[in-house]
């Protein structure tokens, strides 16, 4: 490492046949990766992007999935949030992939990014966050933390949201140990035992959070054999036979968890942390990938 860019440069990782492009202007979001000229995550060049919602994935952070009404609940105060998709009526995703990051230092196979935000209509605490991308030769590693920059505590999450390419043999395989159902607004209504899945993708259809994750999911098609890992135990997988990807997105908590933490919910068990000033919440996640022989 030791070069430093421009934050509105795009950064193009090689190892071996693995090749990624990072956006850091478009919410740090990983463009695409290539296994050679076979796609690994639904990938764009990333002078095509307009948006990280078009990208192969990017960072969820300070929190995942949905906030109920975009309003914030928290140690009896409300905190309305901005309504950041369209006309959806929740908040989604977090802030990170809708702000730019900083360049810190990067060289061909790596690179490092943070996000400073101080307290604003979509977040009202402040915190720092940083990322890492590692290339290798047959795997991406990437590392996201943040810190609770506040003078008081503060609710927090990561995951990642990679949008992995649906083929006409793609089958994907975890275990876990419950699902959370959801209702027409895309809110969590109860979790039910549940063993993760082990199903062909080419018809299936779930949106949903899993917990209980071992933090590992085999996908395989035609073309390739993927391994996702990670220190994260929860998963959102999002797909149905109108999407030719699939979304395996390892996360911290379970969607909504601070407002339903508000109205009664036990927080460990819905896997929301809470950090003092000045701590840090962090998680991995690996993707390893190899053609099929």
């Amino acid at each position: 490492m030791g070069i430093r860019r421009d934050a509105q440069a795009m950064i193009r990782l090689q190892a071996g046949a693995l090749s990624c492009e990072l956006e850091p202007r478009l919410g740090g979001c990983i463009a695409g990766l290539w296994l050679g000229d076979v796609p690994v995550l639904r990938s764009t060049p990333a002078a095509q992007l307009s948006s990280a919602r078009q990208a192969g994935c990017y960072p969820l952070v300070p929190y995942s999935n949905r906030i109920a009404q975009a309003t914030l609940l928290w140690q009896g105060t409300q905190h309305p949030l901005v309504r950041n998709n369209g006309t959806e009526p929740h908040a989604i995703h977090g802030i990170g992939w809708q702000r730019p990051w900083e360049v810190l230092e990067s060289d061909e196979r790596s690179a490092l990014l943070s996000y400073e935000h101080r307290p604003d209509s979509a977040w009202p605490f402040a915190f720092d966050s940083s990322q890492t991308v590692q290339l290798r030769e047959g795997a991406l590693a990437l590392t996201l933390s943040l810190t609770n920059q506040s003078r008081q505590s503060a609710p927090a999450g990561l995951g990642w949201h990679p949008y992995f390419v649906k083929r006409a043999r793609s089958r994907i395989a975890f275990e876990a140990t419950g699902r959370w159902e959801m209702g027409p607004d895309k809110l969590p209504t109860q979790r039910r035992a549940a063993h993760g899945l082990d199903a062909d993708c080419a018809f299936l259809d779930v949106d949903h959070c899993f917990d209980g994750w071992g933090g590992t999911v085999l996908l395989r098609d035609e073309l390739l054999r993927t391994r996702i890992s990670s220190s994260l135990t929860r998963l959102v997988v999002f797909t149905n036979d109108t999407r030719d990807f699939v979304a395996i997105e390892p996360v911290s908590h379970v969607n909504n968890a601070v407002n339903l933490v508000h109205a009664g919910a036990d927080a460990a068990q819905l896997g929301l942390v809470t950090l003092q000033p000045g701590e840090s919440l962090t998680a991995q996640l690996t993707i390893e990938v190899e053609r099929v022989s």
